[in-house]
């Protein structure tokens, strides 16, 4: 029987299979597939079960000391040149798989419930087969080429399901900004890929660091150049992975369903990006100017999303800038040279992001019972409250979710976030203090998040308030059923099972990297986790560590005095003492609005000026060459007179004149 490691190249396989066949189901026989949803739903989750199972023995397999795999084949092939493809197994590919085929498979039961009386249900689960395939084959990619192919399939997927209800205006604009934004970083990936094989004749990772550090201690290549080629591949994971200023996307993908909000935040796009650098980190190494680039990009960004994330009243764009903000840590690790830091902070991340998006979506979909479906009433925080005494299951993985993400021990977000902190102190200390107060901020919006929408009073039954929040959007009365449905309650079973799957991780996989004895570190990189432990000082932990945990207490303790005890009162504190500020944070930095002014409008503009020019110059070269042609003709026809006499008479007067003109401009003899 071949090891699990060997056949690696059928996890992305099984779920494409079913995409494609349920996909030529809904184009062939689209009447008759819908109507077997529940045998569609079954089956595409059995293909991604597969895979899930595969990549469990795979990760054992490397757990238990197996050795890395890559089979490769000749793609194509002119001469002495070559492209390889193929498939590559290594310790961090079988973490990433396991995540994803997880994260993947819970989504699709979570699914189940949550979109079964969507009228898109097929169309939607084949989206999600489709998706989860294209993350897993870019896993497994063993070169730059091959992981450009499913970088690209990841997008476009993310494009469908980000514009799933295509009809709604938000859901089909927040599709265009997503796909036109990571045009931008795809661009860029796609030249600094073509200079890297221009400057080392590869594909391959290793050989590309190789390459080029031989290029440049040999001058064949300027350093100038390397830096460039390596900024140009890291603006392809800033604009996947959502980092400053091409992170403007990710909170507008909420307009999709919430499962699929889940997925993207948690285990597929937004990890290729930190994945990819992690990959490529032996070419980005040799450069501290590229690794202080991205150190600092993630910095702003870890800082941006946190802030933004203070003032926001949505559920889900509250949840969204917190992923821009711990996407931030990520890059912060990796731009330290600690990917595995990353990494672990990735995988942790993705469990309690995961089980938050998923029980913000349960909170939802027990508030459209109540206000209707209407995403500005059932996502937003002002009309909630209350809910723990109605959704046991919600509230309390919630809780843990938050807990977890705000670094408190032992539970995951403190051992992986903590380990991010300490690489930051040591090899970029003013970095390290703003993290250090973005954990502080993190702490306060969760716990606001879940203050708000879990304890108090429902609020959901003002209608002076429902109508104001709708006319605010700029939604009449008319456009909307905002009339109740229904009461509060729990969702169904297929919901509430994976929040509580993911709660058991949420707690307990911190415990795999503890900074003195890491299984996580031992399996990702035996030579830095023997190092680590060799290095390691409980009186250089402790401290950081108990700082960590302060400014978070502090962040939890003023949440729960302003939106809980209602002792302080933060819009006298803030709002009203700082009004621009909070205008400032509440408008997103201003970032949209100078995209808008300067891409949007700009490029408009531009589009216009270059509209006048062809109007004006290029159609009045074509529209003169035109009456020309036309006037030399009607012209012309007068000497067509059919009389041969005529036509010699001309031929003798031009020849006349041809013998006049040659004949003055000879030279006069002496």
């Amino acid at each position: 029987m071949p090891q699990a490691s060997e056949i690696a190249w059928l996890i992305p396989v099984f779920p494409l299979i079913g995409a494609v066949l349920s996909g030529l189901g809904l184009i062939c026989l689209n009447k008759k597939i819908n109507n077997s949803r529940e045998i569609v739903s079954i089956s595409l989750i059995s293909f991604v079960g597969v895979s899930a199972v595969i990549s469990y023995k795979t990760l054992i397999e490397q757990i238990n000391g197996y050795q890395s795999i890559e089979k490769l084949f000749v793609w194509a092939s002119a001469g002495d040149f070559t492209i390889p493809m193929g498939f590559v197994l290594d310790p961090l590919g079988s973490v990433m798989l396991t995540l994803v085929t997880t994260i993947t498979l819970l989504v699709m039961i979570y699914s189940h419930g949550y979109m079964a009386h969507d009228k898109g249900y097929v169309r939607f689960f084949t989206y999600l087969a489709l998706f989860s395939s294209s993350m897993m084959g870019l896993i497994i990619s063993p070169n730059l080429l091959e992981i450009y192919v499913f970088w690209e399939l990841v997008g476009m997927c993310s494009y469908l399901l980000v514009g799933f209800w295509y009809d709604r205006d938000g859901a089909a604009n927040a599709a265009q900004k997503a796909f036109v934004v990571n045009r931008v970083g795809d661009f860029g990936l796609l030249l600094g890929i073509l200079g890297l094989f221009w400057a080392t004749k590869s594909f391959d990772f290793n050989e590309i660091a190789l390459g080029v550090s031989r290029s440049v201690s040999e001058n064949s290549l300027p350093v100038w150049a390397a830096l460039l080629l390596c900024f140009l591949v890291f603006l392809g994971p800033m604009a996947k992975s959502a980092q400053f200023p091409l992170h403007v996307w990710l909170p507008d993908a909420m307009e999709g369903p919430t499962p699929i909000s889940a997925l993207i935040h948690a285990a597929t796009m937004v990890a290729a990006g930190i994945f990819l650098v992690a990959r490529l980190q032996p070419l980005y190494s040799l450069f501290p100017t590229i690794q202080f680039i991205i150190a600092l990009v993630g910095t702003i960004t870890c800082f941006l999303g946190a802030s933004i994330a203070l003032t926001q009243m949505d559920l889900k764009k509250g949840l969204a800038y917190s992923t821009v903000s711990q996407l931030g840590y990520m890059m912060l690790a990796m731009g330290c040279g600690a990917p595995v830091a990353g990494i672990f902070h990735l995988v942790t991340h993705a469990c309690f992001k995961a089980m938050l998006f998923l029980g913000s979506g349960s909170v939802i979909h027990a508030m459209e019972e109540v206000v209707g479906h209407q995403p500005v009433l059932a996502q937003d925080m002002r009309l909630m409250g209350g809910l723990r005494k109605k959704m046991p299951f919600t509230s309390s993985t919630f809780l843990i979710g938050c807990v977890a993400i705000s670094g408190i021990p032992p539970l995951a977000g403190f051992w992986s976030k903590d380990e991010i902190l300490g690489s930051a102190f040591i090899s970029f200390p003013a970095f390290w203090f703003v993290g250090f107060l973005t954990a502080g901020m993190t702490a306060f919006y969760m716990f606001r998040l879940y203050f708000l929408t879990f304890e108090g009073d429902f609020r959901g039954e003002n209608k002076d308030l429902q109508k104001e929040l709708l006319l605010a959007s700029e939604i009449t009365l008319e456009e909307e059923d905002h009339e109740e449905h229904g009461s509060l309650h729990e969702s169904p079973w297929s919901m509430t099972f994976p929040l509580v799957f993911l709660a058991v991780p949420s707690v307990i996989i911190g415990f795999m990297g503890l900074p003195w004895d890491s299984k996580f570190s031992d399996l990702l990189d035996p030579e830095e986790a023997l190092i680590a432990i060799e290095s390691f000082e409980l009186k250089e932990f402790l401290p950081l560590a108990i700082a960590s945990v302060f400014i978070a207490s502090i962040g939890i303790t003023i949440a729960y005095q302003a939106y809980f005890a209602k002792k302080i009162n933060l819009s006298i504190l803030f709002s009203e003492r700082f009004p621009s500020v909070n205008k400032f944070l509440s408008n997103k930095w201003y970032l949209d609005d100078i995209n808008e002014k300067l891409f949007v409008k700009g490029s408009r503009k531009l589009a216009k000026e270059v509209l006048e020019v062809d109007s004006k110059v290029v159609d009045g070269v074509v529209n003169l060459t035109g009456l020309v042609t036309l006037g030399s003709g009607e012209g012309l026809k007068y000497f067509e007179t059919g009389k041969a006499q005529f036509y010699a008479l001309i031929v003798f007067g031009g020849v006349i004149l041809l013998v006049a003109i040659f004949g003055f401009q000879s030279p006069q003899v002496t």
